[in-house]
C-alpha cells in the first residue's frame, strides 16, 4: 500500500503551509476515505484543529456539495477535498476561497499518484511553471505538432497564462494537487487544425489507439477513432459550447506518469494538453458545464516561431 499518511504531511507542510492552531477541513467521500484519513491524521500532528467531513459521493464533477458545507467551508484557514467527484468549479469551493480560506482539490486521485506526486520537488515545480506562464502570457499564436499527427494553430495573445505551482501558502490561495502545469485559455474560434491525442482524454483510460479531434474556428468539427463516442457521449449532452477549445496547458511535474487519470496525465513533464468545454474559471468566455483535457506525448511547442518544447523536452 502506497505511503499516504507520508504524501499528507508533504502537502499539508509544503504545499498549504500549515500551521500551528489552524481550522484545517478535510472534505471526501467513501471512495476516497483513506485519503481523506490521512490528510485528517497529518493535520492533526501539525498542530490544526483539524475536521474531517464525509460527503455522499457526487453524481458528477461540479455538482455542489451538500448546502450545509458552502457555509461551513468559509470558516477555516485551510481546506483539502479529495473527493471521488470533482469539487474544483462548484460555487461552494469558489466562495470558500474568495473568503480567503486556501486549499486544494484533489478529484479522483489515487493512491499510487498521491504517494509518488505529492513527493515531488514543488519549488522546481513552481520555477518550470512560472518561466512556461511568461513565455506564455507574452505569446501572440502558438502551435502544437507531434509524431502522431497532431497540427494546430492557436492564438493566445492578451491571455493571462497561470503557472500551477502547487505552492498554495498565501490567504485565499486554490489550485489541484498534485499540481504541475502552466496554461491559459486561447483565444475563442481561432484554433484551427488537427488533434491526435494519444495519451488520455476525459474518462478513456490511457489510450490504446489515437483520437483524432478536427478542428474548425475554434471548436471540434469532427471526432474519430475507436474510442470516440465515449468522448462524443460526454461532450454532447452540452451542447455545441462543450466542443469548444478551452486550453492550452504544459505538463511541469517530473514525478507524474500517463496513468489513465486526467488529474495526473496532464501533469506530466514533457507533455502538452489540449481541453475542450470551460474556460470561464481561467479567463476565457465559454461557461459549459463541462470541461475535457485531451494529453500528448512529444509534442513540440512553439510560441511566435519560437520552439519552446521540442519531443516533449522544453529547451
Amino acid at each position: 500500500m502506497p505511503d499516504l499518511l507520508s504524501a499528507a504531511r508533504i502537502a499539508v507542510s509544503q504545499c498549504l503551509g500549515a500551521r500551528r492552531g489552524e481550522k484545517f477541513l478535510v472534505i471526501t467521500d467513501a471512495p476516497l476515505r483513506p485519503i481523506g484519513y490521512a490528510f485528517f491524521e497529518a493535520g492533526r500532528e501539525a498542530g490544526c484543529e483539524t475536521i474531517l467531513c464525509e460527503i455522499l459521493p457526487r453524481r458528477n464533477s461540479g455538482e455542489p456539495p451538500p448546502e450545509p458545507i458552502a457555509g461551513f467551508w468559509k470558516r477555516f484557514d485551510l481546506f483539502v477535498a479529495p473527493t471521488s467527484c470533482s469539487l474544483t468549479h462548484t460555487q461552494a469551493r469558489k466562495e470558500a476561497t474568495e473568503a480567503g480560506v486556501r486549499g486544494a482539490t484533489l478529484p479522483g486521485i489515487t493512491p499510487d499518484t498521491m504517494a509518488r506526486c505529492l513527493s515531488a520537488d514543488y519549488e522546481g515545480i513552481a520555477k518550470r511553471g512560472e518561466r512556461l506562464a511568461e513565455i506564455l502570457t507574452r505569446g501572440k499564436l502558438a502551435r502544437v505538432t507531434t509524431p502522431a499527427g497532431t497540427d494546430i494553430t492557436l492564438s493566445i495573445e492578451g491571455r493571462q497564462a497561470v503557472a500551477d505551482t502547487g505552492l498554495l501558502t498565501e490567504r485565499g490561495a486554490f489550485g489541484n494537487l498534485p499540481a504541475g502545469e502552466a496554461f491559459l485559455a486561447p483565444v475563442e474560434g481561432t484554433a484551427e487544425g488537427v488533434i491526435v491525442v494519444d495519451g488520455s482524454v476525459g474518462d478513456s483510460g490511457v489510450l490504446t489507439e489515437p483520437i483524432t479531434l478536427g478542428v474548425k474556428g475554434g471548436y471540434v468539427t469532427e471526432i474519430r477513432g475507436s474510442q470516440a463516442e465515449q468522448l462524443r457521449c460526454l461532450l454532447e449532452p452540452h451542447g455545441r459550447d462543450a466542443y469548444s477549445i478551452a486550453e492550452l496547458g504544459v505538463g511541469t511535474n517530473d514525478k507524474a506518469r500517463i496513468i489513465g487519470n486526467v488529474l495526473e496525465d496532464e501533469k506530466v513533464l514533457g507533455t502538452v494538453h489540449i481541453a475542450m468545454g470551460n474556460n470561464a474559471f481561467m479567463g476565457g468566455t465559454v461557461n459549459v458545464p463541462s470541461h475535457h483535457d485531451a494529453v500528448l506525448r512529444s509534442p513540440d511547442l512553439i510560441i511566435d516561431g519560437v520552439t519552446i518544447m521540442r519531443a516533449g523536452e522544453l529547451l
